[in-house]
């Protein structure tokens, strides 16, 4: 397995992929399939030259099975401060520890960014094995939205999760 920074060069594979994660789990995200099953590949390329964010991806080969994406906060108050989105593992690579490699990796580069101290993450709360895994690595739960998301006519709610680097 290899962990990398996704380039523009990536984006195919990665829209590919997001795609995938947004009809599988819809509720693992904040956006939709139907939203972003039109966007064109220029968007998604732009996404990896922004400054302050950087989408991890991990390749079994040259197969992308999982990504997640760190985005320090810009404003000035809140630089101390990064989130993790868009965490997503091909269902067929589950259970094999891609997803802590992927956290480790993304806990690692936030601790490269200059003044942050803090991560923040949401997690859908009927997400057992995901909020596992963030527990396992140091977060913690500080609130619970109710009805963060609504699929449908169904409403998931969502856990807000810390993890302190200092």
């Amino acid at each position: 397995m290899e962990i990398r920074v996704l380039t523009a060069a990536d984006a195919e594979i990665y829209r590919d992929f997001r795609l995938e994660g947004l009809q599988l789990n819809p509720e693992a995200f904040g956006s939709s399939f139907e939203e972003e099953k039109d966007f064109p590949l220029e968007l998604f390329a732009s996404r990896f030259e922004a400054q302050g964010s950087y989408t991890l991806g991990i390749f079994d080969h040259e197969e992308l099975v999982g990504v997640a994406t760190l985005v320090q906060e810009g404003k000035l108050k809140l630089m101390h401060k990064a989130n993790i989105f868009a965490v997503y593992v091909s269902p067929k690579k589950r259970g094999q520890g891609i997803g802590k490699q992927l956290m480790v990796e993304a806990i690692n580069k936030a601790k490269e960014l200059v003044g942050v101290e803090q991560l923040n993450l949401t997690v859908v709360s009927t997400n057992a094995s995901a909020k596992r895994l963030y527990v396992s690595l140091g977060f913690e739960v500080f609130g619970t939205e109710k009805r963060a998301l609504k699929i449908g006519q169904q409403y998931c709610d969502e856990d807000y999760m810390v993890l302190f680097l200092q």
